[in-house]
């Protein structure tokens, strides 16, 4: 009996432990998001070249089968 008390302790610890490291994950996020948000949006300007010259190699990829 006190040992299913104690699996149930860890359980229970292990679940809280992973909540409270989720929300501060999901605060420091967040917080990152606001705080850097214009070198956020000239990493995304900077990505969409990439990212269009890529979705064009693999279109001629897919055309020329």
């Amino acid at each position: 009996m006190a040992e299913e008390i104690k699996k149930e302790d860890k359980k229970t610890f292990s679940m809280v432990f992973k909540v409270v490291s989720g929300l501060v994950f999901l605060s420091l996020g967040a917080l990152a998001l606001i705080r850097w948000w214009q070198e956020l949006l000239t990493l995304v300007k900077g990505g969409i070249g990439l990212f269009l010259l890529l979705a064009g190699i693999i279109t001629l990829a897919i055309a020329k089968e």
